[in-house]
């Protein structure tokens, strides 16, 4: 699945890094690398969507990152 959108940083929790998606969705990033983690960003992301990992956020389905662009 490839998703463009802004990252953001949700405030549930312990917080989760987020993509909130031109599709309307959002999806909370599993183990997203470290130069996704900056608010504000846009960009395309490609990965694959996890339905075997629990979270408490509750943003959003789990979308595990395979790789990148920044815009």
């Amino acid at each position: 699945m490839t998703v463009t959108g802004v990252i953001q940083r949700k405030g549930f929790g312990t917080g989760a890094w987020a993509i909130d998606a031109d599709n309307g969705k959002s999806y909370e990033l599993h183990k997203p690398p470290e130069e996704l983690q900056h608010a504000g960003l846009k960009v395309t992301v490609e990965g694959d969507i996890r339905d075997d990992v629990m979270s408490f956020a509750m943003i959003g389905q789990i979308l595990e990152v395979k790789q990148f662009q920044i815009l």
